[in-house]
């Protein structure tokens, strides 16, 4: 479903992302795992077309981003760390807006916002102006507006920050659902306790480099992630 090929992105002669390949297929939920400043938003922006990059290529369902964005973009959603909304606009008016730009039909559109704005307890809410909601009711508009068009693939950023347990709790059924259909998830988090129960595969990336990768049990081993993360921030502090 993504598949990242030998990803290079520079900044001012600093490699922020170096040769970084990996391969996220349907079904699967991929955590990816990093300090700040690692390289995980950059190639998240880079895997949904928001970033150009310098080197390798992405497939987004066998489509490269390069050579055909908008039909990769047709395909996944994202939903980076801290949403951009029109706050100017309601909450119902910005998923019509959103349905729009993908073409959704109007009876798809309905059910798909009844069903997600209900799991989210946010439907009562999608009358008032955007520039009106708490953080974590931005948050979960967000996930309503990226769910709307029934994507492929989802990209998130940190996608568990400013929810309360039960919307956090809501946000991991679905998203293994999501999965158990068809699609495929990779996302950055910081909360590493969530990508050991949640993710069926991780990847942790250091100083823009793949340090490791794999299934989370063969990644795990017999410790902790958290262990595992740990251990490898400390061989990067003895170099």
């Amino acid at each position: 479903m993504l598949n990242i090929q030998h990803l290079t992105k520079v900044y001012g002669g600093k490699k922020a992302v170096d040769d970084l390949s990996l391969h996220i297929r349907p079904g699967e939920i991929y955590g990816f795992i990093g300090h700040n400043g690692a390289g995980k938003t950059t190639t998240l922006k880079s895997c949904c077309g928001i970033l150009q990059f310098d080197g390798g290529d992405i497939l987004v369902d066998g489509v490269s981003i390069r050579t055909d964005p908008m039909d990769c973009k047709r395909r996944l959603a994202y939903i980076p760390d801290n949403p951009d909304l029109y706050e100017y606009m309601t909450g119902i008016q910005y998923l019509h807006f959103i349905a729009d730009v993908f073409g959704v039909p109007a009876a798809e559109r309905a059910e798909r916002i009844r069903r997600y704005g209900d799991a989210f307890e946010l439907t009562g809410d999608l009358a008032q102006p955007v520039s009106a909601y708490s953080h974590g009711m931005k948050q979960k508009l967000a996930i309503l507006s990226a769910l709307v068009h029934a994507p492929r693939l989802l990209l998130m950023d940190e996608p568990f920050v400013g929810l309360d347990p039960k919307a956090s709790h809501q946000l991991k059924v679905l998203m293994r659902q999501f999965c158990d259909g068809g699609g495929a998830i990779f996302f950055s988090t910081h909360v590493l306790e969530v990508a050991e129960k949640l993710c069926d595969k991780v990847a942790i990336i250091r100083g823009g480099r793949l340090v490791r990768a794999g299934a989370m049990d063969e990644v795990r081993g017999d410790d902790s992630l958290e262990e595992v993360f740990l251990e490898l921030e400390g061989e990067k502090d003895d170099a």
